[in-house]
């Protein structure tokens, strides 16, 4: 009994040490050194070096001068990295349809001169409540607003949107997508901060 139970102990100390420090050392040794940005969070910093952000979750942008992201259900006021989650409310909610309503009525107040139609995914929560990215045409649909608070040309601010589509990834997978912290960033380094 004694030589089975000492057995056990020192199976479980092996494991423990292998499992439990030796492998998520390794790995986090290995993540660092080759995928160091990823591995840290993909942070976004701005031009004095602070970090805004990451590329990899939604926040939200209230100025008129900013290109606005879809709507988040994660979290209170949404956009809450600890909290994501979609809203779980389905197609026949009317709950949501009044959330979509109100908000495509915001939308179009706050965007005069642009379309009559509002993209969809900028009344719609994606699954997590914290995608990052728009379709290039979500992002076009704000051009005027976002040109017109600027005081920029429209062309040279959908220059930038157009610099900044990224493309499917392996050439198939996804859409085209724009990340809008990066758009922002972009319009703040190229026509200053509003």
């Amino acid at each position: 009994m004694a030589n089975v139970f000492a057995i056990s102990v020192r199976t479980t100390i092996v494991t423990v040490l292998l499992t439990g420090l030796l492998y998520p050392l390794a790995l986090t040794g290995i993540s660092q050194l080759l995928f160091s940005s990823p591995a840290n969070g993909s942070l976004v910093t701005d031009e004095r070096g602070q970090v805004v952000g990451s590329e990899l979750i939604g926040q939200a942008f209230s100025n008129a001068a900013y290109f606005q992201p879809r709507p988040s259900a994660a979290g209170a006021n949404g956009y809450d990295a600890t909290s994501s989650s979609g809203s779980n409310l389905g197609s026949t909610s009317a709950a949501l349809r009044k959330r979509v309503e109100a908000d495509v009525a915001r939308l179009q107040q706050e965007n005069p001169a642009a379309p009559p139609l509002v993209p969809v995914e900028l009344v719609t929560t994606s699954a997590s409540g914290l995608d990052p990215h728009l379709s290039p045409e979500a992002a076009r649909w704000q051009l005027p607003r976002v040109a017109a608070a600027r005081g920029v040309a429209l062309e040279r601010v959908g220059a930038v949107v157009d610099s900044l589509v990224e493309q499917r990834d392996l050439f198939i997978l996804g859409e085209p997508r724009v990340n809008v912290l990066l758009l922002n960033l972009a319009l703040d380094r190229q026509f200053g901060r509003p």
